[in-house]
């Protein structure tokens, strides 16, 4: 069945949001990465698999159509986006939701854990449950450093999509990264390393959430290692997949393959019920 997408602006106190929506029955929200935006998920929000579902997918603020935030020191950290989704989701009038997040987006769904009750079931892809080593999630520096660099030349932004996306990445990404508020990546990392945000290792080891961990096998990024030791309180059929023939982003690499896990995992967290 072929549905029309919609999009809207919403008004938050962090700044305006643009927001793409497809679909009704269950709420299914999709949270992109760091100087990334909404396009991303194009190849979920369109799936046949996924018709079934209240589909919601947005720009962070600093991203994309979606304002500068208006306090950046208030929005950019993983707390203050969590905020954000907390309130944006509450404009929309949802109250409970599965939560899809991609690498920074999966950090935004953890931290959403410990302030508020909306997520029935969390989907992370590209999220290593960071603890008190930061560090210990990732092979080295986030993006060889670039993930926290304010200014990035053209090789460095082609450098930034290939490393996130895979070797098919598309000009919009390369668009979305240019985009990016300058002062958002900056901002974001000195948070973390001031200790910002909860302990993620820790809420996913005690959390009754239902959490699917899907990962590219050949992530050069974060320590898959690393994601497999949590032990993880509530993990959907008891184990992390890695995704053959995909990096860091496997819902837009192998969307075939994501989307039927992603429409397994809500027909259960569903009851197989889409509403």
């Amino acid at each position: 069945m072929d549905m029309p997408t919609t999009t809207l602006k919403v008004k938050t106190s962090h700044g305006t949001i643009a927001v793409e929506t497809r679909g009704a029955g269950f709420p299914v929200v999709f949270i992109h990465g760091n100087s990334a935006c909404r396009a991303v998920f194009q190849k979920q929000m369109l799936s046949p698999l996924l018709d079934s579902y209240h589909l919601i997918s947005f720009d962070l603020p600093g991203h994309g159509d979606s304002e500068d935030a208006k306090d950046r020191a208030r929005t950019y950290s993983r707390p203050g986006l969590a905020d954000l989704v907390i309130e944006l989701l509450g404009e929309l009038g949802i109250d409970h939701a599965a939560i899809v997040g991609a690498s920074l987006g999966g950090h935004i769904a953890i931290e959403m854990l410990s302030r508020s009750n909306i997520s029935r079931g969390q989907f992370l892809m590209g999220t290593p449950a960071v603890g008190s080593n930061f560090s210990e999630g990732f092979v080295s520096k986030p993006l060889n450093g670039l993930a926290s660099r304010g200014e990035l030349t053209s090789e460095e932004v082609r450098e930034f999509a290939e490393l996130v996306y895979g070797s098919d990445f598309e000009p919009f990404m390369q668009r979305a990264i240019e985009r990016a508020d300058r002062e958002f990546r900056g901002n974001l990392f000195s948070a973390a390393r001031s200790g910002a945000g909860v302990n993620q290792r820790a809420v996913l080891e005690l959390t009754t959430v239902p959490t699917a961990i899907v990962n590219g096998e050949n992530d050069a990024i974060i320590n898959l290692d690393y994601v497999d030791s949590v032990r993880y309180a509530n993990l959907w059929r008891g184990k992390c997949f890695r995704i053959p023939n995909a990096t860091h982003s496997p819902f837009w690499e192998v969307p075939h393959i994501v989307n039927h896990l992603l429409s397994e995992f809500l027909k259960e967290l569903t009851g197989r019920r889409s509403n």
